[in-house]
């Protein structure tokens, strides 16, 4: 804020009605998460020193206004004393009252001068203190506005990275779908069950949703290999008993024979240009040219 425009807002609130600041809790939790400036800090000092020099003025007003009472009884009951006795002792406590009286009325006269002078320095103090708390404030304000927006930023930025990654994650688990789907017509289901015993089979060969899918669809003729492969797997051991199959290797192969049948047949000597990978590519391709 420049000078002229500081000038303007201190002229525009000097008449305003503003109560005392520090009275006021609301006042103190602005500045519950920052702490308050050491400029702030001074000024709320300044108030409360008036404050309490007001308080203290009030209560040594009311004390010297009964002390002024107690003496003017005194005062009535030493001039009975010495008009009706000749001895000097009346005359010398009245001299004392009086001479009390005047400093008592003194003290209050002058008490009562600097109270009728504290309300407007305790305004100009409150007034400086709402000015330094208006600064404050509006430079929060900006900054946290600053700070929101650039943290949206970042959100709107995490998201378009999050599709993107999330394409890019469907497309890895249907090209291994694709693999897996040539992988069975090229070499035979013999040949893949041997090499599906000896390596690891916690592959991406489906993602949940399209797992849950797959349970829906039936088999068809193409599909029936996979399939077997469970009946296969679910015959009767050395013991006579006939073994569980975990849930994932039977989903597996449910998967593989959906596969088989949605798959259009590939013509020999090509690797079927018009997958679902390169569709999901396009479509990342998409995203990140709109940048949503």
């Amino acid at each position: 804020m420049t000078n002229e425009e500081e000038g303007i807002f201190r002229k525009a609130v000097r008449d305003s009605k503003v109560p005392i600041l520090v009275l006021d809790q609301k006042w103190h939790r602005l500045f519950a998460l920052s702490g308050k400036p050491d400029e702030i800090k001074a000024a709320e000092q300044s108030v409360n020193e008036l404050l309490i020099r007001q308080g203290k003025l009030n209560n040594e007003v009311k004390d010297l206004r009964k002390v002024k009472a107690k003496l003017m009884q005194e005062i009535v009951e030493n001039m009975q004393g010495a008009a009706e006795s000749q001895s000097g002792a009346h005359a010398k406590k009245l001299d004392q009252s009086k001479r009390l009286l005047d400093e008592t009325n003194e003290r209050i006269e002058a008490d009562e001068d600097e109270l009728m002078e504290l309300p407007r320095q305790l305004k100009d103090a409150n007034n400086e203190l709402m000015f330094l708390t208006m600064t404050f404030s509006y430079d929060k304000l900006r900054t946290n506005s600053d700070e929101a927006k650039e943290i949206a930023d970042w959100i709107a930025d995490i998201r378009v990275q999050l599709k993107k990654n999330i394409i890019r994650k469907q497309n890895r688990e249907i090209n291994n779908r694709e693999i897996y789907s040539y992988m069975h017509d090229i070499f035979g289901r013999d040949v893949m069950d041997l090499f599906d015993a000896q390596v690891d089979t916690d592959l991406a060969l489906s993602s949940p949703d399209s797992a849950g899918r797959a349970t829906e669809s039936g088999t068809g003729d193409d599909g029936r290999a996979a399939v077997e492969k469970i009946s296969v797997m679910a015959g009767r051991g050395g013991d006579g008993e006939r073994m569980e199959i975990p849930k994932e290797e039977v989903m597996e192969a449910k998967i593989h024979s959906r596969i088989l049948k949605k798959r259009p047949p590939a013509k020999k000597g090509t690797e079927g240009g018009g997958s679902a990978a390169a569709l999901r590519s396009e479509e990342l391709e998409n995203v990140e040219d709109k940048g949503v």
